[in-house]
């Protein structure tokens, strides 16, 4: 069976629309804006020459993630980052508000998410990221980190279930001043 190249679309094409949403995939997972510039650039420029080598059938957007995705776990940030970690062990949008209050409580909501997805394992944060962020769907995400989609769905829940715990623990924390 020949391979089936794209037509008529550049790469140009297909990956610029992107560009923003792989840097600030890049930013979640290598907290520095710096390093997700350089992990950025190496995708683009591993994408543009594996290029040629693309196949029409396949997800673009899976592809460049992967890509994105390999360059962080073999950046020195990624080595540090992937520990291991025992999954056993841990485990809709916003309505408008218009009260000066509401709004900061929301913006310190949204900050101790941030701080919770950051202590995360890193197989933990990329999969809530690309499922709740990015909004891929499960066969994109399986795609993408080249696990089976019910395998994306147990690592889900146990991503949810360990950010759960993070946030409890850091509200009980702040509350007895810890």
């Amino acid at each position: 069976m020949p391979e089936q190249r794209l037509p008529s679309t550049t790469f140009e094409d297909l990956a610029l629309p992107l560009f923003d949403q792989l840097y600030n995939f890049a930013r979640w997972m290598a907290k520095d804006d710096a390093e997700a510039e350089d992990l950025v650039q190496e995708t683009y420029a591993k994408a543009l020459r594996g290029f040629s080598s693309f196949q029409a059938e396949t997800n673009f957007r899976a592809w460049m993630y992967r890509i994105l995705r390999n360059a962080f776990l073999s950046s020195r940030t990624g080595l540090k980052a992937t520990v291991n970690f025992d999954e056993e062990e841990h485990g809709e949008a916003w309505p408008a508000r218009s009260s000066p209050e509401s709004l900061l409580i929301e913006q310190a909501d949204r900050e101790l998410v941030q701080q919770g997805l950051a202590q995360l394992p890193v197989h933990f944060r990329e999969i809530l990221l690309l499922c709740e962020v990015e909004e891929m769907s499960y066969r994109e995400i399986s795609e993408t980190l080249g696990i089976p989609v019910g395998t994306v769905m147990s690592r889900l829940s146990r991503a949810r279930r360990a950010l759960r715990e993070v946030l409890l623990h850091k509200g009980r924390g702040e509350r007895h001043g810890m």
